[in-house]
């Protein structure tokens, strides 16, 4: 019987197995490597993004400053501050003839449970008529019609007929904020209100307005990061909370405070120079020491929803 002699099997280098069934230090070196790139890429879109939405705000703000400007070179007049018979004969919503419904002064007040008394209410008067006279004179982006010199009733708010959007522009860094204006009033003796002479626009969450049921002209959530409200006041200020053009403070049941901090304000711009502590709920702090407040930038890297701001017409 013939045999056949048959070559012997492969010897097998297991070493070179073993080595080859893994990854290789160079391997692992370059997945790495794309996680790194893929992380960073996230994390810069992000700033990206978050860069994009403070250059929208500021941009936003700065327009509605021209439209200001542009619509009293055109008309003589503040928007919302025209009285009649000008603002009827150029077209605009017809003005009662108290403060704070059309009167002229420069200021923009509030009209106040229907009458002529001014307050920082944003449901009728001048602060309401504003954005409807530059919708109706096309400077601005959307129609703001429902508002009123005089009177308005019931609760205004996202959902109701009409709603939050019929009197407001909505901010452009989202979260539920909306642009709003104000001229600072405080009380000096039984109901008698003084202005302080300037007018602000301001940024915060409206939830609801109330008009006509005590001094309520809104009820409003601090939906601003410190670290959002401290890059807007930067580019556009000094980067302080509490001192230059743009500030922490906002409109709530008719008087100015500061916003997550220790303090509400009689006017606009006294300052809370009080021992604020750091803490993760508050837009400014002075490390606890009374002097100069600075933003909370230190707590949590200034994520907290704590902030609201007010801008000084330029």
């Amino acid at each position: 019987m013939q045999k056949y002699n048959y070559p012997p099997p492969p010897r097998i280098n297991r070493r070179k197995q073993s080595l080859r069934s893994g990854f290789t230090l160079i391997e692992m070196s370059i997945v790495l490597v794309i996680i790194g790139l893929i992380v960073g890429g996230i994390l810069v879109g992000q700033d990206l993004i978050a860069s994009a939405a403070i250059r929208s705000q500021i941009s936003q703000i700065e327009r509605y400053n021209t439209a200001v400007y542009t619509f009293r070179g055109k008309y003589g007049f503040l928007p919302g501050d025209i009285p009649d018979p000008q603002a009827s004969q150029f077209g605009f919503a017809a003005r009662g003839t108290g403060r704070a419904q059309g009167d002229g002064n420069g200021l923009l007040e509030g009209a106040f449970g229907g009458s002529a008394t001014a307050r920082m209410t944003q449901t009728a008067g001048e602060t309401a008529l504003f954005w409807r006279d530059l919708s109706t004179a096309l400077l601005i982006d959307g129609s703001f019609s429902s508002a009123t010199c005089c009177s308005s009733s019931g609760l205004i708010s996202l959902t109701s007929t009409p709603s939050l959007n019929n009197y407001f522009p909505s901010a452009k860094i989202g979260q539920g904020n909306y642009i709003y204006v104000y001229s600072p009033l405080s009380t000096i003796c039984c109901g008698i209100y003084t202005n302080a002479g300037t007018n602000y626009f301001g940024l915060v969450n409206i939830a609801s307005m109330v008009d006509g049921a005590g001094d309520l002209s809104s009820t409003p959530t601090l939906s601003l990061t410190v670290a959002q409200a401290y890059n807007i006041d930067k580019k556009m200020d000094d980067g302080f909370p509490q001192t230059g053009k743009v500030t922490a403070q906002f409109v709530g049941t008719n008087a100015i405070y500061w916003a997550a901090g220790t303090a509400s304000s009689a006017t606009y711009g006294t300052s809370d120079t009080s021992a604020t502590p750091p803490l993760s709920t508050t837009c400014y702090d002075n490390g606890g020491v009374a002097g100069v407040q600075q933003y909370s930038m230190a707590q949590n890297n200034g994520t907290g929803m704590n902030c609201a701001l007010s801008f000084k017409f330029q």
